[in-house]
C-alpha cells in the first residue's frame, strides 16, 4: 500500500506534485464531460484514510441529530474569518471555530460567545471530531506565510471535504479566487480551481464564493506606511481590483446561505469599483493629507526574481509566492459585474460598503486619536 505522503503527491495536480516539473493543469476535469483520473482515485484513497483513521468519531457523527443553525467556521482567526464568526453570532448561529494548538489562544472567539476546537488541516486525524453535530461548513481557511502553499490549502482542503462528505455535511461555503481558472501557472490559483472542481464532484451541497480583495489589507499596505512616512511598494502595472469589506462579504455570505437559489452555484463577490494601485495611494494621501514615500518595483523585476529562485528547491514557495504577485502586477482585472449576484440575493447595491467611505471612516478615526495624543502631548509638557 502507498504511504498517505505517496498518495497525497498523487492527488495533486500534476505540476504541484512535483515542483521541478512545470506540466499543464491535469487534474481538473475533462472539457467535454467528466472522466475518470488516476488522481481523482489517489485523492479519494488518501482521504478514506483520513477519515478511517477516526472512524469512532465519524459513527457518532452519523447519528448525532444537527440543527440547521449549526456552522463551523474554518479559518475564523483571519481577516475574513472573524467577520464571519461576528456575523453568524449576531444573526442567532451556534459557531464553532476550528483553530490550530498555538500558543496564544484565541480567547476572543470564545468572549464573542463562539466554541472553540483545536485541529490542524494538516492532521486528518484531526478533523472528524470537529464536525460532529455541524450542519454548514464555511471555509475560510488558507494557509500561512511560511508553509508550503499546497500543505492547507491543496492536502488539508482535500482531507476536511471528504471528512464533510463522510459525515454527512449538509451544506459547504468554500471562498475562492476570482480569475483562479484562468491562471494554471500560479500555483494558489490552480489550487483553488482544483478545490472548486473537487466540492462540485463529491455531490455537497455546497456554494463557491470567489473573491477578488479585501479593503482591510489596504490599511496595512498604503494607510498605515503613509502616515507613518515609511516606504510605500507598488508596481508599475495598471491591475485593478475591487476590493470588498470583509463584513460585507461576511453578510452575503449568510444571505446566499439561507437562499436556495445560491445552492450549488459559483458566485463572484466584487466591491462597486476597481481600483489601480496608484489610485489606491492617490486616494490615501488625499484623505492623509501628507504625499506617500513610493516605492515602485518593475514587473519585469518580479518575473525575473521568480525565474531565479525556480533554481534552488529551497525558494520553490517563494517562486509560486511571486507567481501571485505577478499576476496581482500585471495588467488583469479582479472585478466583476454584481448585478446578476445583488438580484439573486436581493440586495441593493448602495448597500455594498465603496472603498472611499471605508477609508474616509478609517482616516478620520485615526487622525482623530492622533490628534488627542498630540492635545494630551502638549499638556503633559506643560506640567514637566
Amino acid at each position: 500500500m502507498a504511504t498517505s505522503t505517496s498518495l497525497a503527491a498523487a492527488a495533486l495536480p500534476s505540476r504541484l506534485a512535483s515542483p521541478g516539473r512545470r506540466a499543464p493543469l491535469s487534474w481538473a476535469i475533462a472539457r467535454a464531460r467528466p472522466l475518470p483520473h488516476p488522481a481523482r482515485a489517489a485523492v479519494s484513497s488518501r482521504c478514506r484514510l483520513a477519515v478511517t483513521c477516526n472512524a469512532q468519531a465519524v459513527s457518532i457523527g452519523q447519528g448525532t441529530p444537527v440543527r440547521p443553525t449549526s456552522v463551523l467556521v474554518v479559518g475564523a482567526t483571519g481577516t475574513l474569518g472573524r467577520q464571519v464568526v461576528r456575523r453568524a453570532l449576531d444573526e442567532g448561529y451556534d459557531v464553532r471555530c476550528l483553530v490550530r494548538p498555538r500558543p496564544a489562544p484565541a480567547d476572543f472567539l470564545r468572549d464573542w460567545g463562539a466554541t472553540v476546537v483545536n485541529a490542524d488541516l494538516s492532521k486528518p486525524e484531526t478533523i472528524p471530531a470537529t464536525l460532529v453535530g455541524v450542519h454548514t461548513v464555511i471555509d475560510c481557511a488558507t494557509g500561512r506565510p511560511e508553509e508550503p502553499i499546497r500543505t492547507v490549502d491543496w492536502e488539508g482542503k482535500v482531507a476536511l471535504i471528504q471528512c464533510a462528505k463522510a459525515m454527512g455535511i449538509q451544506k459547504y461555503v468554500f471562498y475562492s479566487i476570482h480569475n483562479c481558472d484562468k491562471h494554471p501557472e500560479v500555483p494558489l490559483m490552480e489550487i483553488k480551481y482544483c478545490t472548486e472542481k473537487f466540492i462540485q464532484d463529491t455531490g455537497l451541497d455546497y456554494t463557491i464564493i470567489r473573491l477578488c480583495g479585501f479593503m482591510q489589507g489596504l490599511i496595512g499596505q498604503y494607510a498605515v506606511p503613509i502616515l507613518e512616512e515609511k516606504s510605500v511598494w507598488g508596481t508599475d502595472a495598471p491591475t485593478r481590483i475591487a476590493y470588498m469589506d470583509t463584513q460585507d462579504v461576511a453578510r452575503l455570505t449568510f444571505v446566499a446561505l439561507r437562499n436556495e437559489k445560491a445552492s450549488k452555484k459559483l458566485l463572484t463577490f466584487a466591491g462597486p469599483r476597481s481600483w489601480t494601485t496608484q489610485e489606491v495611494i492617490t486616494l490615501c494621501e488625499r484623505l492623509a493629507g501628507q504625499d506617500a514615500n513610493v516605492t515602485t518595483v518593475p514587473v519585469g523585476v518580479l518575473r525575473f526574481t521568480r525565474q531565479l529562485t525556480r533554481f534552488f528547491q529551497w525558494t520553490n514557495d517563494v517562486a509560486d509566492r511571486l507567481a501571485f504577485s505577478e499576476v496581482l502586477s500585471s495588467d488583469t482585472v479582479f472585478s466583476a459585474p454584481m448585478n446578476e449576484t445583488y438580484e439573486l440575493l436581493g440586495v441593493e447595491a448602495k448597500d455594498i460598503l465603496t472603498l472611499e467611505k471605508y477609508l474616509q471612516d478609517y482616516f478620520s478615526n485615526i487622525l482623530k486619536k492622533l490628534k488627542g495624543l498630540k492635545a494630551q502631548s502638549k499638556q503633559s509638557d506643560i506640567y514637566f
